[in-house]
């Protein structure tokens, strides 16, 4: 499976698919083509939990007070079949390869496979 989730109005994924060859992936822009529950299992399995595939930088984290609940794994994964911006984006598979956000880790993983800059 080779698929890239990302937000075609989010500068930050466009900088990074226009970084990387994308032939061969299936785009999903996840405000067009919200989540399945059984694609965000996929995704749950292979980084290991809903927690890592959440965004606590959202403005709707901050505007529901998230912050001051104790969310469980079933509350990360509702919230990101809810609403798109709960995903943090990118999120790149690429068979058993995922990279998951636009952090410097997430980054440095996709410089190392992809070698973008």
């Amino acid at each position: 499976m080779k698929k890239i989730y990302y937000l075609s109005t989010c500068d930050t994924c466009k900088k990074i698919l226009s970084s990387i060859n994308t032939e061969g992936f299936e785009l999903i822009d996840i405000k067009k083509n919200p989540l399945s529950e059984s694609d965000l299992d996929l995704l749950k399995d292979l980084v290991g939990s809903y927690e890592k595939l959440f965004s606590k930088r959202a403005q709707l984290y901050k505007k529901l007070n998230l912050k001051e609940k104790n969310l469980t794994e079933q509350d990360y994964k509702k919230y990101l079949l809810e609403h798109y911006t709960f995903l943090q984006r990118p999120v790149l598979v690429d068979n058993d390869f995922i990279s998951v956000g636009s952090s410097v880790k997430a980054k440095e993983s996709l410089v190392n496979r992809y070698g973008i800059s």
